[in-house]
């Protein structure tokens, strides 16, 4: 499903990753760890095109596309889903809306066809049931008010919606209680059609989500890959 091959990343001149060997098998729940530091987060945004990074070399393949030179947009419509650590505040932006510009874009792009407000709000209420997520959530702003564990939960909901076949966690348990990263582990672990890539410290989450493979990093390298 991805295929990092011999990658060096700069920013503003500092090299934070070097020669990056990793391959993430279709189907697998691929964890990334390493300490603080490590360069985890890093190669999280590069793999999801965050610009501000420089690809010095190597190369970056997304199911069988080179996806080196594509932009954030690209990716995201490929398949690439990223729930990131840090997501912004976006007051004026209701989570409704942004769910279903994002649903329309996701669905024109791989079935050439248009999604009806109808269709859209069946699945809306679907996941949105699944995860017992209040209905008055989704008329207010992106992350605004919002705790971490209900951020997360909004991050599940969007995850579900989209169904991408790849998805990047960025700590998906930070901030989030027990019922929250239980809620996360079941999701991962139901979403056969889904790869995941995600990253965590908590050793109680990991079990639960019981990754079939592991990437470690140090010094923005990679020291293991099992």
């Amino acid at each position: 499903m991805l295929e990092i091959k011999d990658l060096t990343v700069s920013l503003d001149g500092k090299v934070l990753l070097s020669d990056i060997n990793i391959s993430v098998n279709d189907g697998a729940r691929h964890l990334l760890s390493g300490h603080n530091g490590s360069g985890k987060s890093t190669l999280v945004s590069v793999i999801s095109g965050n610009p501000e990074y420089k690809i010095e070399k190597g190369t970056i393949k997304f199911n069988g596309k080179d996806i080196t030179t594509e932009n954030a947009t690209t990716r995201a419509l490929l398949g690439i889903f990223t729930g990131a650590q840090n997501v912004p505040e976006i007051p004026g932006l209701s989570v409704l809306s942004f769910l279903k510009h994002s649903s329309v874009a996701h669905t024109h792009f791989e079935t050439g066809k248009d999604l009806s407000m109808g269709e859209f709000l069946t699945e809306l209420e679907k996941a949105r049931a699944k995860l017992d997520i209040p209905k008055e959530w989704l008329n207010r702003s992106i992350n605004v008010g919002f705790s971490g564990g209900e951020r997360k939960r909004l991050m599940l909901l969007r995850l579900l919606l989209t169904k991408p076949i790849f998805a990047i966690l960025d700590e998906p348990d930070s901030g989030a209680d027990e019922t929250v990263q239980k809620q996360t582990a079941d999701i991962i672990k139901e979403m056969k059609n889904t790869t995941f890539l995600f990253i965590s410290h908590q050793h109680n989450f990991t079990e639960m989500i019981k990754p079939t493979e592991i990437t470690t990093l140090s010094k923005g390298k990679v020291i293991t890959n099992k």
